[in-house]
C-alpha cells in the first residue's frame, strides 16, 4: 500500500489510485485518426486532407491537460520514473492495431547524458513488453541537438526540427510505431517520420501519452 501521487489516499491500485485514474483527461472525444486533433465523427480533419503528415495514424491516452502534465513533466524534469509504467500501460490499453517494431523518439546523446535517460524509450520498453512487439533501438539517431520545442515558439519548431533525424536500418515494407510522451505541433514526430520513410517504412503510428489540445 502507497499513498496515491495525486490525492495522497492510501491505495494498493498503483501510483495513482482507482478514483484518480477515473478523473484523468482520456482522449476520448472525437478526434481526427492522423494527428489526433478534434474532428466532426471522427473524420481526417482538413488540416490532415490537404496537408497529409508522413505518419499515418496516432494513438494518445490522454489529452495534456491536468494532472497528466505535471505527471510527464514529472518523469521528465524530475526523474519520477516510477510513474513510466502505469502511463504506457494507460496507452498500450488504447493500442488495437499492432506494428511489425516500435521504436522511441531519439534523444541527441549530449541531452541524453544530460538528462540521464529517455522517458520516449523507456516508455517504449514497458510497450514492447506489454503487447509483445519487438523495440528497435540505435535504428534512428537525433544527429542535431535542438533546442527544446517546448522552448521555442510554433512557428520555429518546423525550422528547429529541420533534418534532425537519420535512420541507419532497412525498414522496407514495415510498420513502425513511433513512441513519444506528448505530441503538440507534430513536427518531431513528422521529420522522424520522414526518415522512417527514406529507410523503406510503409506504415507509420505515432504512440504519445498525450496530445496538446487547442484551447
Amino acid at each position: 500500500m502507497q499513498p496515491c501521487i495525486l490525492c495522497g489516499t492510501f491505495s494498493r491500485d498503483g501510483v495513482w489510485c482507482n478514483a484518480c485514474d477515473a478523473q484523468l483527461p482520456r482522449l476520448n472525444n472525437a478526434h481526427c485518426p492522423i494527428c489526433g486533433l478534434p474532428s466532426l465523427n471522427s473524420d481526417i480533419c482538413g488540416s490532415c486532407l490537404k496537408h497529409a503528415p508522413s505518419f499515418d495514424a496516432t494513438q494518445a491516452a490522454f489529452a495534456y491537460a491536468f494532472p497528466v502534465d505535471k505527471l510527464v513533466q514529472a518523469v521528465k524534469f524530475s526523474g519520477r520514473l516510477a510513474l513510466v509504467d502505469q502511463l504506457a500501460d494507460s496507452l498500450a490499453s488504447r493500442i488495437v492495431s499492432l506494428p511489425d517494431h516500435i521504436i522511441a523518439m531519439p534523444l541527441h546523446p549530449l541531452r541524453l547524458r544530460e538528462r540521464g535517460f529517455n522517458q520516449s524509450h523507456l516508455l517504449a520498453q514497458r510497450l514492447a513488453k506489454n503487447l509483445n512487439v519487438s523495440l528497435l533501438t540505435d535504428v534512428c539517431q537525433r544527429t542535431r541537438n535542438t533546442l527544446p520545442q517546448s522552448s521555442l515558439p510554433w512557428q520555429e519548431r518546423d525550422k528547429n526540427m529541420r533534418g534532425a533525424f537519420a535512420c541507419s536500418t532497412d525498414l522496407s515494407g514495415k510498420h513502425i510505431a513511433v513512441v513519444d510522451d506528448v505530441m503538440t505541433t507534430g513536427i518531431s514526430i513528422e521529420e522522424l517520420a520522414r526518415s522512417l520513410r527514406q529507410a523503406g517504412a510503409v506504415q507509420i503510428s505515432a504512440w504519445v501519452l498525450a496530445r496538446t489540445l487547442p484551447h
